[in-house]
């Protein structure tokens, strides 16, 4: 993981950058804060024809859980080259926690 992303990242490296913008502009808008920072994306693969993306929820009661998967295939697909699948995975292996969050967002949530 590096510290630039926050997340695994396998792609080629010229659209790392897209990524980590498209997904920025993802909005908890439980905690007011981006998925990254709050530690929700566990990592995104592209190859061939296909972007895939693993995240996760705070909580399987979050009931915005549809609104942020949504928000980031359509972040995404603004960003990536056209033609690309992106598909959005919902996992809870491993569970997150709040170690997972940004010194920005832990900050902001006061913690």
């Amino acid at each position: 993981m590096s510290d630039e992303t926050r997340f695994f990242y396998d792609g080629p490296q010229q659209l790392l950058p897209a990524v980590v913008a498209a997904l920025e502009r993802v909005v908890d808008p439980e905690v007011a804060l981006n998925i990254v920072d709050v530690g929700l994306v566990y990592g995104v693969v592209v190859q061939g024809d296909r972007v895939d993306v693993n995240v996760t929820m705070t909580s399987a009661a979050c009931p915005v859980t549809d609104t942020i998967i949504e928000d980031i295939e359509f972040q995404l697909d603004q960003d990536m080259p056209s033609g690309l699948f992106i598909h959005v995975e919902l996992v809870w292996e491993p569970p997150w926690t709040p170690e997972r969050m940004s010194d920005k967002a832990r900050g902001f949530m006061g913690w």
